[in-house]
């Protein structure tokens, strides 16, 4: 794999408008990203309306050898069997009408769902894949401890890349296991695209504390910033991946991204401190990726639940808090969760979701 700058446009979470994902908007974003010479676009079969989307705002608006693109493959997601799962590689392609794929990924391999990857034979298809010339690359996105990560790397040596959640929050989490995860990719000399660097959004206006100190030592620089040169900074690393939901986002990581430099040691002493911080932080550490909401029989919204108990925690606004709770839950209350366990098998944290609903539901009702 050659060199490549190393921010990306994560697609997840595009801008919408009236729940449309707003393709003018995206297509700007695209074009500024290509003429600031980053290449490195990611998206996935489960991401709504994502892959359509870029390729009305890239693939049909800019030369195919301009850009890399990335999809994934769920086996667990809108695959109830082997021939439903294979089936997304050829959805993801008549989709984007990208006519390959420079990186293929596993999606989001988990404990309670690596072993489907095999039970479907996808290893094997993701190879053939390459052998066709319909990808280029190909890995997994992983979202378990170190022990599973070297098991699999070691029994198929032949990935090229692993997708990892790292940020600076995360990285002595024992959930998360960044650190852990990132030693053993390094381990087995794999490159690794970076998820989750601002941590779904919430680095990117972290608590008054971390601001203060992050203010002190670099002023005027964004939150979000620090959150992408941490990761960015390390070695190894072949993409970070930034969710960007609209130009004002991309101009910020363009500006401080086209001409990298990596952390310095004032910097590095200024993130330690962000750390301790977070680590004694009570906030629910939900990335909004809505994996929960998929199948919730309740239809629960879950991640606006913990946005709204969030904003009471972290800044003691309970009216608004209370205000924004209500705005979320016209449908579907904290209380009305039936304990059935679907949100906490798909969620990638591994959050005690029923545990946090209950007490959303003891603050807020």
């Amino acid at each position: 794999m050659g060199e490549t700058k190393k921010l990306g446009f994560g697609l997840m979470r595009l801008p919408k408008n009236n729940d449309v994902i707003d393709v003018e908007h995206v297509s700007r974003m695209v074009d500024a990203f290509l003429e600031n010479g980053f290449t490195y676009f990611d998206t996935a079969f489960v991401y709504e309306g994502s892959e359509d989307a870029i390729r009305k705002a890239l693939v049909e608006r800019h030369p195919r050898e301009s850009y890399t693109l990335a999809t994934k493959l769920n086996a667990f997601m809108f695959a109830e069997n082997e021939e439903m799962a294979k089936n997304q590689f050829k959805t993801s392609l008549e989709r984007t009408g990208a006519g390959y794929f420079d990186y293929y990924l596993l999606h989001a391999l988990m404990g309670h769902n690596y072993q489907k990857y095999s039970e479907y034979h996808l290893w094997e298809y993701v190879k053939d894949l390459k052998k066709q010339g319909l990808i280029k690359h190909y890995g997994f996105s992983f979202h378990a401890g170190p022990e599973l990560l070297d098991e699999l790397l070691t029994k198929h040596p032949d990935v090229e890349f692993v997708q990892l959640q790292i940020n600076y929050a995360d990285w002595e989490n024992a959930e998360i296991a960044s650190r852990a995860n990132y030693e053993v990719a390094r381990k087995h000399g794999k490159p690794i695209v970076v998820m989750e660097p601002v941590k779904g959004g919430t680095l990117a206006d972290p608590p008054s504390e971390v601001k203060r100190i992050f203010d002190e030592v670099n002023p005027g620089a964004s939150y979000a910033s620090w959150a992408i040169r941490y990761v960015a900074s390390m070695e190894g690393i072949l993409s970070v991946l930034s969710g960007m939901s609209n130009i004002e986002q991309m101009q910020d990581n363009l500006s401080y991204m086209k001409d990298f430099k990596p952390l310095n040691e004032a910097e590095k002493e200024a993130i330690r401190k962000a750390q301790d911080i977070l680590g004694a932080s009570e906030e629910i550490p939900c990335t909004a990726c809505h994996y929960c909401t998929e199948g919730c029989p309740q239809q629960i919204a879950i991640p606006d639940i913990f946005k709204a108990m969030n904003r009471q925690i972290a800044r003691g606004e309970l009216q608004k808090a209370t205000k924004d709770y209500q705005s979320v839950t016209e449908s579907a209350k904290a209380s009305d969760c039936i304990q059935c366990g679907q949100c906490e098998s798909a969620c990638p944290q591994h959050l005690p979701i029923i545990e946090h609903l209950q007490k959303c539901a003891k603050a807020f009702e």
